[in-house]
């Protein structure tokens, strides 16, 4: 049901040409939180910075709705590599999910990719690479655990590269 239910929340947010497709690890182990779900009271991280690094401002918790319909707007839009949630998978296991990932891309269509967290550019990149999308070459942390600034930094040279403001 979780897996639906995120998928149903991604839907409502899906832009019909994605410009900037952005992938995750893996949806967070507390079912409560996911990047669509627009009631999330705590620990929002990556939904705020990447909202702050494409727009320089911080988001504003009870607009969350205004600002993912801000972002599909944009053509930008979040999917996860692995889709379950798992808690601190391997680089096997997200290697194991790449296929599927690279499928997904391509029905996707984005203009530009960016991997969001060390492992899942680990895991990703040369494949997406290799297989001719349109990934940036960006390796950044997730925006969490004091990784803020650094994920800050990367991310907005990324959508830089991706020629994608807001």
């Amino acid at each position: 049901m979780t897996l639906q239910k995120r998928r149903a929340a991604a839907k409502k947010f899906r832009p019909e040409t994605v410009r900037l497709l952005l992938v995750a690890e893996a949806p967070p182990c507390d079912t409560e939180r996911y990047f669509y779900f627009e009631r999330v009271d705590r620990h929002d991280w990556l939904f705020r910075y990447v909202w702050e690094g494409l727009t320089g401002e911080k988001p504003v918790r009870e607009t969350k709705t205004e600002h993912l319909r801000t972002l599909r707007d944009a053509g930008v839009f979040m999917i996860d590599l692995h889709e379950e949630n798992i808690s601190e998978p391997t680089l096997t296991e997200l290697r194991a999910c790449v296929p599927d990932l690279v499928e997904r891309c391509r029905a996707l269509k984005p203009s530009a990719i960016v991997l969001i967290k060390s492992v899942v550019y680990d895991a990703a990149y040369e494949a997406l690479r290799d297989d001719g999308l349109p990934v940036i070459d960006a390796r950044m942390p997730f925006p969490a655990s004091g990784q803020q600034r650094k994920f800050l930094v990367a991310f907005r040279e990324a959508a830089a590269a991706a020629r994608v403001s807001m």
